[in-house]
């Protein structure tokens, strides 16, 4: 469906706006001053984390331009949820460990427990790649299975990219290692950077080859893009590694990671599934066309979206420090800080969107322009899960990873059941208001979660005259 597009001065006169701002941006200053105890390493994962994350999310955003100008609408649009179910399988079969890195390297390190430390850092990896290959075995049978009830031009690309699933595992487990020892290039230049780079450059090179610009040749470049990162990764880990842990002895404790990983991995599946089922619920009912225009406004929203996801995976193993070390001062006030951080950087660069967004459209080829509604739309899901920070990495780091993983599944089905009932009435609209709505149950339901489990309070309104309140006593 194809649509045409109170006041906030009253909001921005108001002088805890600009305190909450500016109380934000006095902390972000503060890493070049320094601080007492961990904060400044802390700070400084997190802005070099956003730094790679603005320079990913660019590179990115270009290489999805420059695919839906190579292939056309249509093969992109079947390439877009291609490789969508390949991310969504991907992060499911790390098995949790992705996540839970963060959880056992801090707490072996400051143990010394470096047999135990040994076995994670091996047998972590080596799961999440045995699981990505049954994944891909188990996800080409389907294919194969249900070739009737697919439309037929999802088929191949499909048996294709699933290939790239052990190596989208295992990279995903090293990006978490690479995380929780402060390594953020290491962490997030593969990911963000290397891998969208050489998607890229390999499929504008196939094509000046002579393969045919198809939605098959980006799916096998996409696969060969990933082999090539992950092995990146992995000879970089095994140089750096050593130099922090000596040879010795490995302890393989494989229940106790898999009782705490997996509840992470129900975390971590069900937020990507709720970030990507739209796309996939859009392929059920709309043309692969349509799905372009669909999944091209919601890699455009990603230029906001970052902000949440880098502040997300630069605190997550911070959490996890101050809960071993029993220091919920110091929990509560970094998590106050990691709001902050998430929520007007989100604010200011949705803004900016919103006045870019048509021009940006328009680069994707002729008829993108019509999901700028829907940009609008999704960036109210955006806003509503920034403005309670990483309170799912919060959760999960505490020990309250269940509770975290009840709410992702409760607003999963709350979202395909919207997705359900919206997009045959509304279209490509209907997936953007059933995906927003979604996610302000989510934000809402992890406040809640995060103030009653842990007396931590989450949600910027109530920090933001907590920072107005201790600026009037000083």
């Amino acid at each position: 469906m194809r649509f045409t597009a109170h006041s906030w001065t009253k909001r921005f006169q108001d002088a805890t706006w600009f305190q909450g701002l500016g109380k934000s941006i006095d902390q972000l200053g503060f890493l070049k001053r320094g601080s007492p105890s961990g904060q400044q390493t802390a700070g400084r994962m997190a802005v070099s984390t956003f730094a790679v994350r603005v320079g990913g999310a660019a590179l990115a955003y270009l290489s999805q331009i420059v695919l839906a100008r190579l292939l056309g609408a249509h093969d992109y649009g079947i390439y877009s949820v291609a490789w969508t179910v390949v991310i969504i399988l991907g992060v499911m079969a790390c098995g949790g460990f992705s996540t839970s890195a963060s959880r056992f390297i801090p707490q072996y390190r400051q143990a010394g427990d470096l047999a135990a430390l040994r076995g994670f850092l091996k047998a972590s990896r080596l799961i999440a790649f045995l699981i990505g290959i049954g994944a891909a075995v188990i996800g080409i049978g389907l294919v194969h299975l249900l070739r009737p009830a697919i439309d037929p031009s999802y088929n191949q690309p499909l048996i294709i990219v699933f290939l790239a699933l052990p190596f989208f595992a295992f990279g995903l487990v090293q990006d978490g290692i690479a995380r929780s020892y402060d390594w953020p290039s290491l962490a997030m230049l593969p990911t963000y950077i290397w891998r969208p780079l050489a998607i890229l450059l390999l499929l504008v090179a196939a094509v000046f080859a002579g393969r045919p610009a198809s939605a098959e040749t980006a799916a096998f470049v996409a696969v060969a893009a990933t082999l090539l990162v992950a092995g990146y990764q992995y000879f970089h880990l095994r140089k750096r590694l050593p130099q922090q842990i000596p040879p010795g002895p490995s302890r393989v404790e494989l229940k106790s990671w898999v009782v705490v990983s997996l509840p992470m991995l129900m975390v971590e599946g069900f937020l990507q599934l709720i970030t990507s089922a739209d796309v996939i619920m859009v392929s059920f009912f709309q043309s692969p066309d349509e799905v372009a225009v669909y999944f091209a406004a919601s890699r455009t929203l990603a230029l906001v979206h970052f902000v949440y996801f880098a502040v997300r995976a630069a605190s997550a193993h911070r959490f996890s420090a101050y809960t071993h070390n029993q220091d919920l001062k110091g929990l509560a006030t970094y998590t106050r800080q990691a709001t902050l951080w998430t929520f007007w950087p989100s604010l200011l660069a949705g803004a900016g969107l919103l006045i870019v967004a048509p021009l940006l459209l328009r680069l994707f080829g002729n008829g993108f322009e019509s999901g700028y509604p829907l940009i609008a739309l999704l960036m109210i899901g955006v806003l509503a899960r920034a403005s309670v920070g990483p309170a799912d990495a919060l959760l999960s780091m505490t020990g309250h990873q269940r509770t975290c993983a009840g709410i992702y599944a409760v607003t999963f089905v709350f979202n395909v059941l919207l997705n359900l009932i919206f997009i045959p009435l509304f279209g490509l609209a209907g997936a953007a208001i059933a995906t927003s709505c979604a996610i302000f149950l989510e934000a809402s339901a992890l406040a809640i979660a995060a103030k009653r489990k842990l007396n931590v309070t989450t949600f910027v309104v109530p920090l933001m005259y907590s920072s107005r309140g201790r600026a009037d006593e000083d």
